[in-house]
């Protein structure tokens, strides 16, 4: 079993949502060196996707190839206001309690970071921050929204968990103290294509994302074609 991402967004109200990447942390040491680069911008346009199409207080998985990757997303304290959502990407065996339990923690000690962004309305979309959304601070746009400080504390938290977390049953023993988890409640997708818009294609997508080179694009088409394990499609 293995766990590849974590990460924690802020996700707009709006429709579309727009997610803005706060922190996240890979574990990328199964891939070949070659692959790092592309698989990792993969990893994160996965997540992205399904922070933004996944419906907020309702935990899901989504499966796609052999990954899965585990969202809950909270609704944002007042009306108008950014929610967050924390994501883990997982191998197909990886158990839902300990992926849920982890991501529950991870939002309950972090809903203060939203104090630190601006309003949804000035939220700049993923991979798109600009010096001019954070009132011409070009550091805090460049760290994804937070304060460098405060992201580089963020990541090292992620980091330290996505480690820990490798081992599920270590990790359910860490949080059998905690309220149990209802898994009838998690809605499970089989393909990312369910949590699209109708009309929606994964390709699509892809080939309009700002946040994929045109390395990753054409690394994405051939894994496809060659129905490769090593990509997150």
């Amino acid at each position: 079993m293995k766990v590849y991402s974590l990460s924690l967004l802020s996700v707009t109200p709006t429709t579309p949502a727009q997610a803005t990447l706060l922190g996240t942390s890979q574990d990328l040491s199964s891939f070949s060196f070659y692959q790092r680069s592309s698989v990792g911008e993969f990893m994160t346009f996965f997540t992205k996707t399904v922070a933004e199409r996944t419906p907020a207080n309702q935990p899901s998985s989504v499966e796609e190839n052999n990954y899965k990757a585990h969202v809950f997303r909270t609704s944002g304290r007042q009306a108008g206001s950014p929610g967050m959502a924390a994501v883990m990407i997982t191998d197909l065996e990886y158990p839902y309690r300990p992926a849920f339990s982890l991501l529950t923690k991870l939002l309950d000690e972090h809903t203060t970071l939203l104090n630190n962004l601006p309003s949804a309305s000035a939220a700049p979309s993923f991979g798109s921050a600009s010096a001019n959304a954070f009132g011409g601070n070009p550091s805090q746009a460049a760290a994804g929204g937070l304060p460098p400080a405060q992201k580089g504390k963020l990541e090292g938290t992620l980091t330290g968990y996505l480690s820990k977390y490798q081992d599920p049953k270590q990790a359910d023993t860490i949080m059998k103290v905690q309220k149990e988890l209802d898994e009838t409640k998690i809605v499970l997708h089989k393909t990312i294509e369910s949590v699209l818009e109708r009309g929606e294609k994964l390709d699509n997508l892809v080939e309009r994302s700002n946040a994929l080179s045109a390395q990753s694009k054409m690394f994405y088409k051939t894994a496809k074609k060659q129905n490769s394990c090593c990509v997150v499609m």
